[in-house]
Order: C-alpha cells, then structure tokens, then sequence
C-alpha cells in the first residue's frame, strides 16, 4: 500500500514538473494589423485557436492565392522565449514553404492583385524548441510517459517538446479588405516520439498541422 502511495505521489510530481514545461497560449499580439479586429473566441476548446475574427467570407469565390513572405514578429510580446534569430529564420522559412505547398493543392499560387485572389499573410509570433536529451527521455519514461499519454487524450501539447505560435491574416487581394484573421499555437501528438528527436523538429511538424488547418478552412 505504501508502496503505491509513493508511486502515485511521484507520478502527481513528475506531471506537476513536465506541465510546467509547456508553452504559454498565444495573444491577440499588439503589433499585428488585424489586433483590433481579433476576440476571444469561445468555441475553441481545444486552445489552438483562442483569438479570430471572421468577416462571414464565401471562400468559394477565390481561386487564386497571394502568399506574403512570413514576417517573423518583433513586438514585445512575442513568445520566442530563447529561441535564436538562425532558429526563428529557419522556422520561418519552413513556414513559408510548407504553407505555399499546401495552399497550392487549392488556389493558383500567383504575385499579382487579380479577381478572386485571396492574399494570406503569415506571422512567425512565437516558438519553442525541443529540449535536448529531456525530450525524447520525457515519451520513454514512465513519469513522462503517463503525462503525455494524458494529454494526447486530451489533444493537448506534450511535455518538453517544440511549438509554434503564428497569426494568419487573409485579405482580399484586390481591396485589401480582411476576410479572416487569427492566432494559432499548434504542437506535435503529446504521443509523437519521433517529433521529440531534434531541436526543431516539433516545431515543423507544428507548421505542418498549421498549413492543413488553413487549407481546411478554406477549402470550398
């Protein structure tokens, strides 16, 4: 019985010690453009998305896509934490070419003002990377593996492993008026082992689950 209360007690411990770990919820970030048109929205539950404005926009007219190069944010509060300028650049330039390839399988990828153009500009607003040696220990051992088990149920971010923040603003290429914005904090499966290997590798695939959630939404 002793024995099972000290294994208990560790495992509240160790979950205690990996949840702190996590990443922050992204913000309504002061320097975007869209900023004053973003509110709390209250049907996300699952926290990827807790800021959005959406102007009603029938996607169904556009067929064509301006992608912006992505901006990485330099406002003060943005959640880079310690993440380097060469990481932030490479995440950056990840973004844009996974974003690209995915809006491409939906729109005409084009570089000028068009009917029917839509043009998505993409912000790099914050992003963590994988803790060397106690990320991957964090899915083998039995402490971190409860907890991550525990959020991958709950579709929640895994202990010690990368992330991103970014904000996706989409205009009407020819008016420049916003159709859409919002804020996004997107993590590998809390059960994705193979993401945890590599400083940067949950973080791509984090930009890659962030290009399938703009095609989705814009999909007609």
């Amino acid at each position: 019985m002793k024995k099972h209360v000290k294994v208990s007690v560790c495992l509240v411990i160790v979950s205690g010690a990996l949840a702190s770990c996590t990443t922050a919820d992204p913000t309504a970030y002061a320097g975007l453009a869209s900023a004053q048109h973003l509110k709390a929205d209250p049907s996300d539950r699952s926290g990827r998305i807790p800021y959005r404005y959406n102007s009603g926009a029938n996607w169904r007219q556009y067929d064509k896509v301006i992608i912006d190069p992505v901006t990485v944010y330099r406002g003060q509060d943005n959640q880079f934490g310690k993440v380097g300028e060469q990481d932030k650049t490479a995440l950056a330039s990840y973004m844009q070419s996974q974003f690209t390839q995915k809006l491409r399988t939906r729109f005409s990828v084009v570089n000028s003002p068009a009917p029917g153009t839509l043009r998505v500009h993409l912000t790099l607003t914050g992003a963590k990377t994988t803790t060397p040696v106690l990320g991957p220990f964090s899915h083998l051992d039995v402490g971190g593996g409860v907890y991550n088990v525990v959020q991958a149920a709950r579709d929640k971010e895994g202990s010690m492993t990368g992330s991103v923040a970014y904000a996706v603003e989409i205009y009407d290429a020819t008016t420049n008026t916003l159709l859409s914005a919002y804020v996004s904090k997107q993590y590998p499966n809390a059960m994705n082992v193979g993401a945890s290997f590599g400083a940067l590798k949950a973080s791509q695939v984090a930009i890659d689950k962030g290009a399938d959630a703009l095609l989705a939404q814009l999909r007609p």
